[in-house]
């Protein structure tokens, strides 16, 4: 990694059920972020926050969509329209953007920031699909919907704040795939996302998965933006995050997965989402996922 870094914090935790992931950002910088890019060779430099008021004072149902059901859908479009507005002034300051989360709502100002006036490429590491729609969301949780709004499914076909103008679907990846609701199977398998599951891992191995995962994303021209919910692994790995799913990629596998990213010399812009101190143990889901995003930018053990 060659460009510096921009370190853009978004302390949201509208998009999830339990408190305390807007707390997430403070967690990693605290967990050593900066001296773990320093580690890597990498410029680092720290934007703040993004505004995001917190979720007690606001009305979830403030903005509902006339369908279906999305909770704080109008405190995400504030948050995601500002976030997508810092990660573009980044990029055209030759600067690579890395958003810290908060939820994975998140990812909606993170991605159309990175894909405007750009055709990007997308790898999402995830347990869940965060495919669903307010019409099909069990829960109203916007963090189980960006992927979806950012692609424009469904209720999220005409929402220009939440869809990427540059990412298509067949430039997409979703790797890690465990916990699923019926419709978003339905809605993956409709796509043109290609989606690999840990049963794919599991049989063909984390290199083959990733690799292939990075070719479909790589086939976009202008570089690929990398998605990491720290949910991907293991619980046992990472402990503090709001939506635990036991089944989850090894500490080795992760840092193999972002060791990979970097080797590309394709990222453009990255996020890593869903560290939660509350529910964490000795912050080392925090730490874990600076580790991670120093992976990704380039560090190496030789």
């Amino acid at each position: 990694m060659t460009r510096p870094v921009r370190i853009i914090g978004a302390p949201t935790d509208y998009g999830a059920n339990r408190r305390g992931v807007d707390m997430g950002p403070s967690a990693i910088r605290y967990g050593g972020l900066a001296d773990e890019l320093a580690a890597a060779g990498v410029s680092v430099s720290d934007d703040g926050d993004v505004a995001a008021p917190r979720a007690e004072v606001r009305d979830p149902e403030a903005e509902a969509p006339s369908e279906g059901d999305a909770k704080f859908l109008r405190e995400t479009r504030e948050v995601v329209t500002a976030l997508s507005d810092r990660v573009t002034d980044a990029l055209d300051a030759g600067e690579t953007p890395l958003v810290l989360g908060g939820d994975h709502s998140v990812a909606i100002g993170s991605v159309t920031g990175s894909a405007r006036d750009a055709d990007i490429g997308l790898v999402w590491f995830d347990a869940h699909g965060d495919f669903n729609t307010p019409s099909t969301s069990p829960s109203g949780n916007v963090h189980g919907m960006p992927l979806a709004a950012l692609l424009g499914v469904g209720d999220f076909a005409d929402t220009p704040w939440a869809n990427a103008d540059g990412l298509r679907e067949e430039h997409v990846a979703i790797v890690g795939l465990r916990d699923l609701d019926p419709t978003e199977r339905e809605a993956i398998n409709d796509s043109d996302v290609t989606a690999y599951t840990m049963s794919d891992i599991d049989e063909r191995g984390i290199d083959a998965v990733v690799d292939d995962a990075l070719d479909v994303a790589c086939s976009a021209p202008d570089g690929i933006h990398v998605s990491l919910d720290l949910d991907w692994l293991d619980p046992r790995e990472a402990p503090g995050v709001g939506t635990p799913v036991r089944g989850g990629v090894t500490y080795r596998e992760a840092h193999f997965a972002l060791e990979r990213v970097a080797a590309t010399d394709a990222l453009r812009s990255m996020e890593v989402v869903e560290v939660n101190p509350i529910l964490d143990e000795h912050n080392e889901t925090a730490a874990l996922a600076t580790e991670l995003a120093a992976s990704g930018l380039g560090k190496r053990i030789l």
